[in-house]
């Protein structure tokens, strides 16, 4: 890469002037300067400046040069800029897309330290921000909000962001380098700390690697993956090189610049070798030091900023090239070439998004398609849409065929393949192996229509051979139709929505083929041109000398023609209208096509069916016409617009059809009432379209769905569909079967004349040959009616049997019975009425001829007749049989409820108890309460009653059934609940009166205050909370004042008795009058004074003063408005009305602005104040002794000696001795310089100023310094000591001034600081001029600086004569072990070891926990067991975490060890809950123990049951999956799971009143594990459990046992219990004897007392509850077959029948329990029951017949 200087940007300035930051906009128009001057800069494409702005401190009371900015970032849209400054801020600006828009701040984001940094990845709404405290903060825009991301408690001191945008870097003072990943994206990589710089990344980038470089001259290239050293630049050795001050990485992160002391050092990555290059470097002499970098998105450019205010922009490619004079080629980087026109300026990026370097750039296609190739992609592009696309490719060496005929699809031949690339998509859109390149046979379609219910539609046509064409769906990437021809195709097109196909065989042959229904038709023969009309179904072709059209494709024969004296050159189609160009040779001639007729078809395809309506109505009617009629008719036939298809038919004259349709339609409308306008969702309307569409059995099925047999009979009679009407007949058992069966055989005898020949016979009175005609015919009934009506016939016995017979197996019984009755064979006869149902007849009978047959056939009738659903006639019957019951359920089934309670009431309780329900439910209808009430009372449904009441809105007669049959909580909840609905419909008093009744009137409160009746709140609080009614009238007052109801809430304020809170709200909303009169009617008159003042304050001006004069209180208003730092209202009063008290305000201004440290504001108002002496003593108190002689000499030059003085004492005591006396002696006072020098033992200084200054008092000067010298006794300074050595080095004696540096020890000088100079100045006199005795005179300078302990002083002399080792133990003897390590591997590696383990001898010996901590690092296992032994066992777990899973595992299981033996297994559980329980062998006892210690808690959470139960499955997971799945060890898990799952499920049980009996199952079925679980917890659990519930038999024998168990306990043996109980149970008799009762003395003995209670009860059975097996109920095992039942997942019981499977089929639950459990869990919402769900669906997997678990 190429730096070509273009121009600058900004001229350097003479001094310092630092551009701190710029930077780029994304969209390339943009470049921001930011100057150390806190202005903005914004400069456009060309480089000229188009505006500038400056920037604002967070608070303007710091002042405007109060911040710096360090940096500047724009957000990806390009019109924000953010602006990092040092004030602790980040502002945002938005800046518009165009140039003059106006500037705003549109977010502000404070820090807690300064920011250092700033970057915007280009892709996100967020930038990251480095701050000084070491934080990095990610701040949100659009919610304007920031957030730290982490933060390292190190300077930030650089950011940069990765290429593709998704993370960021950051560089710190302490020389690590942090990455942040948004999102890794699978990629594992991670995130922390990624690498260690030389010295602190000041400078940082992120390319192809990380660079980072600082001010030790070196560039490192990082790995950005693993953080490894890649490649290292080493300019430390060049004089000329400076330190690297920025960095910045090209977009394409391939090549990078690195600015330094007028410098730019340039580096190209090479993908292919994985290596960095370095470019020749761009020297910019007088440049001076590069303070900021930025590189323009595209990669064109590159903007240098320096410390003197220089902006340079440079032109940076690698090559640049010219094509066809109409395009410029800029290769910016390897993989990146922006493209040019040159004829617009238009510009285009390509790039690469695989970072592949690019070959040559090709533009094709008419000059607006680009064309490039990588070693692995090809790049395409829309120079016209500036769609770019990438997709993955083989070169082929050039053989590649571009088409560009489709402006969505680029189209590639390549080696009998053709390639899709839809142009903005990365990824190939489809490819087909096809020989055929002509584009004239290949048609591809995109989205180009909208279509109904479809999103996406992309569709291919291509030739597979010559004859065979196929449609490829791109979306699914399967060919969907394929149509074979018998010639060969030379063209074809899809239509736009891909549903049909066009092609044109050799012999000119136009055929149409329908993709759906793969349906192929020839439309016309002779066809020079073909075309579809855009954005239609509409089909243009010639045929010789004629124009056809097609404006429906649906009906190729219909065809609109028009003669033509040319040919067709084009088909155009815009504003409107569509023309068809013809060439006539000599001139061009248009056709204009209907576009009414076109615009038919896009209404079709849009579905707007009326617009269809409406143009085909101003047609005349023609072939082309009644298509389309017939096509709109099917269409909206089946999108059920009826009245549009009978507007079709109408309009195609089938009258038949149209008044059809309109029946239909009108039946929908009157259908549409009922079914909220959905009437042609009716079932009679679709089946009445079924019909019209032949569909006769899905008519059958709409129709017999409602009931409407008849219906659908009488539908096929019409039609003589007899087989089908007699099916649907017989399928319904309908009446009229018979019937329709003799109707049926009299049609087929009709056809055989067999009938018509029997009723001429008995015309001709030939009785007997009609008789056997008939029978013949299969029509005994008419024989049989023949030969009853005729007398001579009844004495034919033989006849009238066979004709019986005939009708018994016809089944018509009553005939073959009259027949019976009329030969007295009464037997048969009967049989036969009791066969055909013919009940009277048969009673009739038997009341004649078998009286004890009539109760059970009066029962029969009744029971046929209930099944005709006949049951007013069946009651009688069953009453006359003696079956009251029968009788009941008649009456109430035919709705006699009348005679239904004068049956219940004769009937016993047992019976009647089972109907009460249903007749109240009936008086309920009928809105007899006080009936319904008696009947729910008496059916034990009180709470149907209440409900009832309730629903009637009768609350006075539910109350008092309510406090009969309820608890007061439950009424509770019955009144608020209908007091809300109340509420809700406004009915607010009656609320009331229902809340107050319940003694609820906080909600009563709650509710007027929602609908504002603030009286009425008032009102209930006053009554009900008299203590809060001040509270109250505050409240309100505040909600009304904010919404601007000031009187009401003056009223409530005044109530409250708090009248300054009105006199407050009146001043904010400057109603000053207001407030004065409420501060005067309630404050007094100093009140009214305050207000007064602050009304004036706010008025100002000439009307202040009237207002305080009118009140009197103009001065006092002067003095206040000074006192309370109100002066410029005060100056204010004073100019216009008490000038006089000017002098007097400016004074307390001054005062006050000194307070505020605003001096120079202060120092002129002292001025006007007439006391310029108290400016210069405030100047002097604060040590600006510069400003303080300006306004000595300038005000009071009679100060400016004392301000002279007072700097010279300052300078004194700072040290500042030439300073000082030079103050003294402007000031004329060398007396004073002469005594601080005395002060200061500064001899020699007081004797030269006392001579060249005070000569008198230099004799007596001398006799005290004498004095002084002989009264130190031999002790020097060190000034004295280290004169002597001093003037040996000076003479260049070294030998001399070593011995004398040498000879000072401590027992001359106890300032350390001091010797060690010393003696390290004479290590370093012999190190250089005496080297051979440089060895001794370092050691021992060494030794006496390990004395005073300087040992690090010490080791680096050592290193300095290379006495390496001896460095090493000096660094050893003072701990400093990083330096001793560093020291031995930099220069003398042998004694690494060495040094390693006098650390870890170091770290065992100190024994601390953060020794512990670093023994880790040294020797993990041994660091580990330190901590260990100290007990800092979450810090052991953390490092352990970091050393693997296995060192984890250990240490995780000797702490969990540790909880248990201390009692903690609670405790111990959270461990393994937290860090896993792996399935080691080793651990198995541990897991043993603590799971048995928890089964021994006495409580338990659930969150406690939960998380052992979760541990054991994962634990028994993994021993399943692993060799010791059949162990014991496996089993033990398995029924540890099992225990805690259901002690999970029964805490989860608790507090949900409907699943107290679910709980108290799962505490009787615990008792099969009384073996593993404590046997006295498990009985007294199970008992207190059956106890609740009221299953007391059981809870006698459990009880009983526990104190057996109890007494068991105390007498140390099992001996004398009696397990007689549980003989046939599952419950083991051997269980291990706890030392001591769970259960205190005192429950103990209440449950005896309980005991002996029961036990005298006869009416209690002291017995275990038995089921259907005979066994106990619990018991998974039968006692008779032995036969073991599965246990229930809920509640342990075992699942007999109604059971639930699982996926995993050992798991079932019994459907009841379970859909209880279920349901309770919706209705709650219980986290806990919720989570019990989720346990079993891993467990158990998903329930197999969930949806019958409710019936």
């Amino acid at each position: 890469m190429h730096l070509k200087h273009l121009r600058s940007l900004l001229a350097p300035l003479d001094g310092a002037s630092k551009i701190v930051s710029l930077a780029f906009s994304p969209n390339n128009m943009k470049l921001a300067i930011a100057t150390s001057q806190r202005v903005i800069y914004i400069y456009d494409d060309a480089g000229e400046c188009r505006d500038k702005f400056s920037t604002k401190p967070v608070d303007s009371k710091y002042g405007k040069q109060s911040y710096q900015i360090t940096a500047l970032a724009f957000s990806p849209d390009s019109t924000k800029l953010a602006v990092a400054q040092t004030d602790n801020v980040v502002f945002v600006y938005k800046i518009g897309e165009k140039w003059g828009e106006k500037k705003a701040i549109c977010n502000k984001f404070l820090q807690h330290s300064a920011v250092t940094c700033l970057v915007w990845p280009s892709h996100l709404p967020y930038f990251v921000c480095g701050c000084a405290d070491g934080k990095v903060r990610l701040a949100n825009v659009q919610a304007n909000k920031a957030q730290s991301i982490y933060s390292t408690g190190q300077y930030v001191c650089s950011l940069a962001v990765s290429p593709d945008g998704k993370g960021i870097i950051s560089g710190h003072a302490n020389n690590t380098i942090v990455r942040y990943l948004f999102e890794d994206e699978g990629v594992g990589a991670s995130q922390g700390l990624l690498a260690k710089h030389s010295c602190p990344p000041y400078t940082l980038s992120w390319g192809s690697t990380i660079i980072a470089a600082g001010c030790d001259r070196k560039v490192t290239m990082y790995g950005d993956d693993d953080g490894k050293i890649v490649q290292l630049f080493d300019y430390s050795g060049e004089d000329d090189e400076k330190e690297f001050m920025c960095a910045i990485t090209s977009p394409t992160g391939q090549s990078a610049v690195v600015g330094s002391f007028d410098r730019l050092r340039i580096y190209n990555y090479s993908p292919k070798r994985g290596v960095w290059d370095e470019a020749p470097k761009k020297d910019i002499p007088h440049l001076y030091t590069i303070t900021a970098l930025a590189w323009k998105t595209d990669g064109s450019r590159i903007a240098a900023g320096s410390l003197c205010g220089a902006v340079e922009l440079f032109d940076c490619c690698l090559k640049k090239s010219v094509y066809k004079n109409k395009f410029e080629m800029t290769y910016v980087g390897l993989s990146s070439v922006i493209v040019k026109n040159l004829n617009n300026g238009a510009r285009v990026n390509l790039k690469s998004h695989y970072g592949y370097e690019i070959g040559k750039v090709s533009i094709m296609g008419k000059d607006r398609y680009l064309v490039a190739f990588t070693t692995d992609t090809l790049l395409l592009g829309d120079l016209v849409t500036c769609k770019l696309s990438e997709v993955a490719w083989k070169g082929s060496g050039g053989n590649e065929k571009f088409y560009f005929e489709n402006e969505n699809i680029c189209m590639i031949f390549n080696a009998g393949e053709l390639s899709l690339v839809e142009y903005g998509m990365n990824d190939l859109l489809g490819s087909v192996r096809t020989e055929f390149m002509n584009p004239h046979q290949i048609s591809v379609r995109v989205n180009e229509r909208k279509q109904r219910g479809v999103d996406d539609n992309k569709k291919l046509a291509y030739l597979m051979d010559l004859k065979t064409a196929a449609v490829v769906d791109l979306v699914i990437g399967s060919t969907i139709a394929s149509v074979s021809h018998d010639a060969r195709i030379d063209w074809l097109e899809l239509n736009e929505t891909g549903r049909k196909l066009l092609f044109r065989d050799k012999h000119q042959k136009l055929h149409l083929f329908d993709v759906e229904s793969s349906v192929k038709s020839t439309v016309l023969n002779y066809c020079s041109y073909v075309q579809w009309v855009p954005l239609s179904d509409v089909v243009v072709a010639q045929n010789r000398g004629n124009l056809c059209v097609w404006y429906n494709i649906d009906a190729p024969e219909q065809v609109t023609m028009f003669p033509l004296r040319g040919d067709i050159v084009n088909l155009e189609r815009s504003e409107g209208k569509t023309e068809v160009v013809v060439n006539e040779g000599v001139s061009t001639v248009s056709y204009t096509l209907d576009e009414g007729l076109i615009e038919f078809r896009t209404a079709v395809d849009d579905g707007d069916y009326n617009r269809a309506v409406a143009f085909l109505e101003i047609l005349e009617m023609s072939p082309e016409t009644e298509a389309m009629w017939k096509t709109l008719a099917g269409l909206s036939l089946a999108e059920r617009q009826l009245h549009i298809a009978e507007r079709c038919y109408a309009a195609l004259g089938d009258v038949s059809k149209a008044r059809y349709l309109q029946k239909v339609k009108n039946l929908a409308e009157n259908a549409s009432a009922r079914m909220n306008g959905r009437g042609v969702e009716h079932f009679m309307v679709k089946a009445k379209l079924a019909m019209l569409d032949k569909n006769f059995k899905l008519a059958e099925n709409l129709l017999l769905e409602q009931g409407c047999v008849d219906e659908v009979m009488q539908m096929y009679q019409d039609l003589h569909m007899w087989d089908e009407c007699l099916a649907v007949a017989e399928a319904k058992g309908h009446d009229e079967l018979e019937n329709l069966k003799v109707s049926y055989y009299k049609h087929l005898l009709d056809s055989g004349q067999e009938e018509k020949a029997g009723e001429l016979r008995e015309v001709q009175q030939d009785y007997v040959g009609a008789v056997n005609l008939y029978m013949k015919a299969g029509l005994p009934a008419k024989a049989a009616q023949l030969a009853l009506s005729q007398e001579e016939l009844s004495t034919m016995t033989d006849l009238l049997d066979r004709i019986a017979v005939a009708l018994l197996r016809a089944g018509l019984y009553e005939k073959a019975g009259d027949l019976f009755v009329k030969t007295r064979n009464h037997q048969k006869a009967l049989e036969a009425f009791r066969k055909g149902k013919a009940y009277r007849r048969a009673v009739e009978l038997a009341r004649s001829a078998f009286p004890n047959d009539v109760v059970s056939l009066e029962d029969e009738w009744g029971d046929y007749l209930a099944s005709q659903k006949q049951y007013d006639s069946a009651i009688s019957h069953f009453i006359e049989a003696g079956h009251s019951i029968k009788a009941i359920e008649a009456a109430i089934q035919a709705k006699q409820w009348a005679k239904a309670v004068q049956i219940v009431e004769l009937q016993e309780d047992t019976v009647a108890a089972r109907y009460y329900r249903q007749l109240a439910v009936h008086y309920v209808s009928v809105r007899d309460y006080q009936a319904a009430e008696r009947y729910f009372v008496k059916g034990g449904l009180a709470q149907d009653a209440i409900d009832m009441y309730k629903a009637a809105n009768m609350w006075d007669e539910a109350h008092k059934l309510a406090v009969t049959c309820m608890k007061p909580e439950e009424v509770a909840v019955l009144y608020i609940g209908q007091a809300k609905e109340m509420e809700s419909q406004g009915a607010y008093h009656e609320a009331e009166k229902l809340y107050v009744t319940v003694n609820e009137p906080d909600l009563a409160i709650q509710m007027y205050k929602k609908v504002r009746q603030y009286d009425s709140m008032i009102r209930l609080v006053a009554a009900h909370h008299p203590d809060l009614i001040v509270d109250t009238h505050l409240h309100l007052a505040k909600e009304l004042e904010g919404e601007g109801q000031m009187k009401q809430a003056e009223q409530h304020y005044c109530d409250a008795k708090d009248w300054r809170a009105a006199v407050n709200m009146f001043r904010n909303n400057d109603m000053w009058e207001d407030a004065y009169r409420v501060a005067k009617q309630h404050g007094g008159a100093n009140a009214a004074k305050q207000v007064a003042y602050l009304w004036a304050k706010s008025l100002g001006g000439d009307s202040a003063i009237r207002l305080l004069t009118k009140f009197g209180l103009l001065e006092a208003a002067m003095e206040y408005a000074a006192e309370n730092g109100s002066f410029e209202f005060a100056f204010e009063l004073a100019r216009s009305a008490g000038k006089g008290k000017l002098p007097e305000i400016h004074l307390k201004y001054a005062m006050f602005l000194e307070d505020e440290g605003k001096f120079q504001e202060a120092e002129s108002e002292f001025v006007k104040s007439g006391k310029p002496k108290e400016a210069v003593l405030m100047y002097v108190h604060n040590q600006d002794w510069k400003s303080a002689q300006r306004v000595a000499e300038e005000y009071d030059p009679s100060s400016v000696a004392d301000v002279l003085v007072g700097q010279a004492r300052v300078s004194f005591e700072s040290k500042d001795y030439q300073a000082a006396e030079s103050f003294l002696l402007r000031a004329q006072r060398p007396e004073l310089a002469l005594k601080y020098y005395k002060e200061a033992n500064m001899w020699t200084d007081a004797i030269r100023v006392a001579k060249d200054y005070l000569p008198a008092k230099l004799p007596r000067l001398q006799k005290e310094y004498e004095i002084y010298v002989n009264s130190s006794k031999g002790i020097k300074t060190t000034e004295e000591l280290v004169a002597p050595a001093k003037t040996w080095e000076q003479n260049g004696d070294y030998s001399r001034a070593v011995n004398a540096y040498m000879k000072i020890t401590v027992q001359q000088s106890s300032d350390y600081d001091f010797l060690a100079h010393c003696w390290k100045k004479a290590t370093e006199l012999a190190i250089k001029f005496l080297p051979d005795d440089a060895p001794d005179v370092a050691s021992t300078a060494c030794e006496r600086l390990a004395e005073i302990e300087r040992y690090e002083e010490a080791a680096e002399l050592f290193v300095g004569v290379e006495m390496i080792q001896e460095a090493i133990d000096m660094y050893v003897r003072g701990e400093m072990w990083n330096l001793a390590k560093d020291t031995a591997a930099q220069m003398a590696p042998q004694f690494s070891k060495y040094v390693s383990t006098k650390y870890k001898e170091f770290l065992r010996k100190r024994g601390g926990v953060e020794d512990a901590k670093a023994l880790v690092g040294e020797d993990p296992i041994a660091g580990l067991d330190m901590l260990a032994r100290q007990g800092e066992w979450e810090r052991c777990l953390k490092l352990a975490g970091q050393q693997g899973s296995e060192v984890l595992d250990k240490y995780v299981a000797l702490y969990a060890a540790h909880l248990i033996k201390s009692g903690k297994p609670v405790e111990a559980l959270s461990v393994f809950s937290k860090h896993g329980a792996p399935g080691n062998m080793q651990n198995f006892n541990i897991y043993k123990r603590l799971a048995l210690d928890l089964f021994g808690l006495s409580t338990g959470k659930y969150g406690v049951w939960a998380s052992l139960r979760d541990m054991m499955f994962a634990l028994t997971d993994d021993v399943m999956r692993s060799s010791r799945a059949e162990t014991a060890a496996a089993r033990e898990f398995e029924e540890y799971l099992i225990i805690a799952h259901y002690y999970s499920v029964r805490a989860a049980c608790h507090g949900q009143k409907s699943l107290d009996e679910i709980a108290a199952k799962i505490s009787v079925s615990l008792l099969r594990h009384s073996d593993v679980v404590r046997a006295d917890k498990a009985f007294f659990e199970a008992g207190k459990a059956a106890q609740a519930v009221g299953w007391e038999s059981m809870a006698f024998v459990f009880f009983n046992h526990f104190l057996d168990l109890c007494e068991a306990i105390d007498e140390g043996s099992l001996d004398t219990i009696d397990n007689s109980d549980f003989a046939d149970t599952d419950i083991p008799f051997e269980v291990p004897l706890p030392e001591t009762p769970i259960i205190s003395e005192d429950k103990r003995e209440e449950i005896k007392e309980w005991v002996l209670a029961v036990s005298v009860d006869q009416q209690i059975e002291q017995s275990l509850t038995k089921d259907e097996r005979g066994t106990y109920e619990a018991s998974l095992v039968a006692a008779d077959t032995k036969v073991k039942s599965p246990p229930c997942v809920v509640t342990g019981y075992p699942v007999l029948r109604n059971h639930l499977d699982f996926k995993n089929r050992d798991r079932v639950a019994f459907k009841d329990d379970w859909n209880k459990f279920v349901m309770a869990t919706k209705v709650s919402s219980s986290p806990e029951c919720q989570d019990v769900l989720q346990f079993l669906g891993k467990w158990c997997g998903a329930p197999q017949n969930l949806a019958y678990s409710f019936q």
